[in-house]
């Protein structure tokens, strides 16, 4: 069983809607223009070629944002239709990760290092340090709100990229960047928030968020981002994955999907700190250390 934070650290997550960011006219769903599901002899929805055999595309090499001196090409498809959900839990057990509505994962001509890892949420037991960003945060309050953006989530983002990601592809985001990573979901998803609890009886201050997506075998988080100048909240980063991870145990999912490890990326560092964690490889997903290398036999 997963470890309890406390009573009022984990409040049920709601689907209570906030204000978009602003409105826009949606663009049309061209998936079902070329096909349709066909219904199976059985009775049963039979899927249509595009979900069976999707087409996949490689991106034009770039320089890698984890390794210096690295190039980095992805392999990505679109997701669309009645069945993207389906299409997206099948490619996220092998790895793919989502964007808006594309899933992709790396595909590197000369480099391996991006290995696809996962926390088992119904064994995680905390350790002492992350007991203790338990109990510091403990008074937040959790809410999983429907995907719409909204300037308060923006402005933290801001915040965030500026202090600790400067050099990174996301900083130069706008509002209609941010605004799209949210809305532009073809699955299940949510934008989970984390406040500091209101003083007056209003809504408290907004100090966290994370994009997540449910998927049939876990939760799966695809950006988060927090208040990064706040003394007294050390750990948000550490808490927000704490808090999913207790959460898809509670509600039977096996998995908390974390993306990409690279082990030479001090980065990427932090995901190797929420154990049992298996990482995806030739033979499928398997457990492991990341603080045990594995040599090359003699």
């Amino acid at each position: 069983m997963p470890v309890a934070i406390g009573q009022g650290a984990v409040p049920a997550w709601n689907g209570a809607p906030k204000r978009p960011f602003s409105p826009r006219t949606r663009l049309p769903n061209r998936a079902g223009a070329g096909h349709k599901d066909r219904v199976a002899p059985s009775g049963g929805v039979e899927l249509s070629a595009p979900f069976r055999f999707p087409r996949f595309f490689v991106t034009t090499p770039s320089p890698c944002p984890y390794l210096k001196g690295k190039t980095e090409r992805k392999v990505f498809t679109e997701l669309s239709g009645a069945h993207a959900g389906e299409l997206n839990d099948a490619l996220g057990r092998i790895g793919f990760r989502r964007s808006q509505n594309v899933a992709y994962r790396p595909s590197c001509l000369d480099c391996a290092a991006c290995i696809s890892v996962r926390v088992v949420a119904g064994e995680f037991q905390p350790n002492a340090t992350q007991r203790k960003v338990i109990r510091r945060n403990a008074d937040l309050e959790v809410t999983a709100c429907k995907p719409w953006a909204t300037e308060e989530q923006y402005d933290l983002l801001r915040r965030y990229l500026r202090a600790r990601h400067p050099d990174g592809g996301m900083v130069e985001m706008d509002e209609q960047d941010f605004s799209d990573m949210v809305e532009q979901s073809p699955v299940k998803t949510y934008i989970v928030e984390y406040r500091e609890p209101s003083l007056d009886g209003g809504v408290g201050r907004l100090v966290g968020a994370c994009l997540t997506d449910q998927q049939a075998d876990g939760l799966s988080m695809i950006y988060s981002f927090f208040e990064p100048d706040s003394p007294h909240r050390q750990g948000l980063g550490t808490y927000i994955i704490l808090d999913h991870i207790v959460r898809a145990g509670r509600a039977g999912l096996p998995y908390v999907y974390l993306g990409y490890w690279v082990e030479e990326s001090k980065r990427m560092a932090y995901k190797a700190r929420f154990r049992p964690l298996e990482r995806l490889g030739p033979g499928g997903w398997r457990r492991f250390d990341p603080e045990q290398r594995e040599l090359p036999l003699p």
